[in-house]
């Protein structure tokens, strides 16, 4: 009896263990959702190493990746890609929609991956398609997808097009997976209907905490959309217009600060870089010269213009060069049209104005004399004319000039033609004179 109550106790005890075993290795940290939508910046990836330097910290049980993103910077996917491979904090990714481009090397860096019904991943060619870069990116799709045990021939057809797959792309055609196919190809782990059953399904219970983008991060992304980019490149174009139509210097003002707000914030999200800023700072620079110092000479405006487009198309990224001709040529489009508008209100131009002569006269102005009734007239001179003098003709004294000859004092003469002030005379004595 005694001997069966010891092995009683002892199968109770080691139950109870087991149990307190299983309740410390499940980990009861908050779980961080960081959000991967809308397009892969720098600012994405700030958001993103700093989530997981916050969760190391606070002792997360994980790291869970929403993501949605067509792609983007693939030096921010870089980032992000070694900041959540080198965390030792469990990592989820779940697609909701799709993961194209530099957002498919985000996800696959995570050690789990689940994908909503309909959802895809993969076309992760990048821009320019070079062989070098080409070789570059299939490179870390492929050390990415060994290190969390998936097949690198799948991940290196979605950058590299030569790679042969006839069961899921057709030859020339860049890898794109469906969830099925994603899941036949082990490069996802599991099907999910949203982001709370993948969270319940993986026991994933602690308190969630989804992390947010810092105020500056916001500005950078949301200065960055292409919608907003035109708006602002409209306001830098327009306010530069009307500059040139008030020089008052107000509407410069507002231009240039516009367009700085623009390169701004694409050199923060890590579209572009100092060049760029440098080519715009001297585009507005050579404008403004025009404008303002050598109005007319054409050169610096000209050279100004060209410099300012080629950094804004430059501002956008190479990956994004098509958004960047159809954000410009929007921006252009709206901005001639509301400098009509303008222009009829303020119908006087203050640049054209500088360039010619005022056709308004002031109040001290005079106008010559009209002496065209004296053609014809005969008189004799004044005084000496050597050539110019004084001659009285019709019994007026007026200043006359003779064709190059000297006249003596009260020599007869006749006026031979006016041209506005100046009366031209002739000797009546000479030969040659014609009735």
């Amino acid at each position: 009896m005694t001997k069966h109550r010891a092995r009683f106790m002892l199968s109770v005890a080691l139950l109870l263990c087991g149990f307190a075993g299983t309740a410390a290795a499940q980990p009861s940290g908050p779980v961080i959702v960081v959000p991967i939508t809308g397009t892969v910046d720098d600012g994405m990836a700030h958001l993103v190493q700093r989530s997981i330097a916050d969760a190391e910290r606070e002792g997360a049980s994980a790291v869970v990746l929403d993501v949605n993103s067509p792609g983007g910077i693939l030096s921010a996917a870089f980032d992000s890609r070694d900041a959540i491979l080198n965390t030792h904090i469990p990592t989820y990714a779940f697609v909701s929609e799709r993961a194209y481009s530099s957002a498919a090397l985000i996800t696959l860096a995570a050690r789990k991956i689940y994908m909503a019904p309909g959802a895809s991943i993969g076309e992760a060619e990048p821009s320019p398609k070079t062989p070098k870069l080409i070789s570059a990116v299939k490179a870390e799709f492929e050390s990415t997808a060994l290190r969390n045990h998936r097949n690198p021939l799948i991940v290196a057809a979605m950058v590299d097009s030569s790679v042969q797959l006839p069961q899921y792309k057709q030859p020339g055609q860049n890898l794109t997976l469906n969830t099925q196919d994603a899941l036949k190809t082990n490069i996802a782990d599991g099907e999910q209907p949203t982001l709370s059953a993948m969270l319940s399904a993986n026991k994933l219970t602690g308190p969630i905490q989804t992390e947010g983008y810092t105020f500056a991060e916001q500005v950078a992304r949301f200065a960055t959309n292409p919608e907003v980019s035109g708006l602002l490149l409209t306001l830098g174009l327009l306010g530069l217009l009307i500059e040139m139509q008030t020089l008052h210097g107000i509407a410069g003002v507002i231009g240039v600060s516009a367009l700085a707000l623009f390169f701004g914030t694409h050199v923060y999200a890590g579209f572009s870089n100092g060049f760029v800023i440098l080519l715009a700072i001297l585009g507005v620079i050579g404008i403004l010269y025009e404008l303002h110092i050598v109005p007319g000479h054409g050169a610096p405006g000209i050279l100004g213009g060209m410099m300012l487009l080629a950094a804004v198309l430059l501002a956008f990224g190479i990956p994004f060069f098509i958004i960047a001709l159809q954000t410009v040529a929007t921006a252009i489009v709206l901005t001639v049209l509301v400098f009509w508008m303008v222009s009829r209100a303020l119908p006087e131009n203050a640049w054209i104005a500088r360039l010619t002569f005022v056709g308004a006269q002031g109040a001290d102005y005079v106008a010559s004399s009209d002496h065209t009734q004296l053609r014809g007239q005969s008189g004799f001179a004044a005084s000496y004319l050597r050539p110019a003098g004084v001659a009285l003709i019709d019994g007026q004294r007026v200043d006359v000039l003779t064709q190059g000859e000297f006249i003596p004092e009260g020599t007869p003469i006749r006026v031979t033609r006016v041209e506005g002030a100046r009366i031209f005379v002739e000797p009546i004595t000479l030969p040659s004179y014609k009735e």
